[in-house]
């Protein structure tokens, strides 16, 4: 046999077929099309500000076209963050009431003049618990709908993951130390806002505007903690900030009563 053919096989690599063309000193031809977009929009002040008024509109679409430091321009990790933002501020604050001002508040005052309590939970997995359990849940999740008489009201969405719980506590640390800590306080930040969980709120209103009403109205809200509790998850009673904060959301314009 061949020496040369002797050892182990060698399989060679192929060039890349998904690698982007450039156009010019435009990493992709869309990112020309920019240019020419910016150029143009640029030309609009022509007659208010001359020739030298498009200038800026120039330099500043080439930066945006032909510079893409991590492969994503500035205007386009501007969109992203500004996008970022608005869905932040649409999914609401995070799970983990806030304190605030109020905080003796536990009723919301409906337009007639009736209390409402507010539970909120977060949720609990089960795509992956065995079919007995789904089975259980689900019974029990009827038990409690079926237990609770008079009006309620439901409304789920998401909320980010409150970072506070997961920060580490501030305390004197070593000079070398303190770089290491700003580090991680950052990164577990920046998980939590990326890390969406469930939010239900659930919304008990009494039969009447009457103090043996608001009573009762307690027991309620009570024993549906109980039962939620029973299902694994943990329902919290909203107050002060929070609960004008959950009232605003259903659509009500109530203000908190003590």
């Amino acid at each position: 046999m061949d020496a040369a053919v002797q050892g182990p096989p060698v399989a060679a690599v192929p060039m890349r077929l998904d690698r982007r063309l450039r156009l010019g000193p435009f990493p992709r031809a869309q990112d020309a099309i920019k240019f020419v977009c910016y150029g143009a929009a640029g030309a609009v002040f022509v007659p208010f500000l001359g020739a030298v008024g498009v200038v800026p509109f120039l330099a500043a679409g080439f930066l945006f076209s032909a510079w893409r430091p991590d492969g994503e321009s500035l205007d386009e990790r501007a969109l992203r963050y500004v996008a970022w933002r608005a869905r932040r501020h649409r999914r609401g604050p995070p799970v983990t009431p806030r304190a605030g001002r109020g905080g003796a508040h536990r009723y919301l005052r409906a337009a007639d003049g009736t209390p409402v309590v507010v539970l909120r939970s977060g949720g609990t997995p089960v795509a992956y618990r065995p079919p007995a359990e789904l089975e259980r849940l689900f019974r029990a999740w009827g038990d409690f709908l079926r237990a609770l008489d008079g009006s309620v009201y439901l409304r789920a969405g998401t909320a980010p993951l409150a970072a506070a719980p997961f920060r580490p506590r501030p305390a004197e640390a070593a000079e070398e130390d303190a770089a290491a800590r700003a580090g991680y306080d950052e990164l577990v930040a920046v998980l939590c806002r990326r890390r969406l969980v469930r939010r239900v709120d659930v919304a008990l209103a009494a039969a009447e505007a009457t103090p043996e009403a608001s009573a009762r109205l307690e027991t309620r809200a009570r024993m549906a903690a109980e039962r939620l509790a029973a299902l694994g998850v943990r329902p919290t009673r909203l107050t002060g900030t929070a609960l004008a904060d959950a009232g605003h959301r259903f659509g009500w314009e109530a203000e908190a009563a003590p």
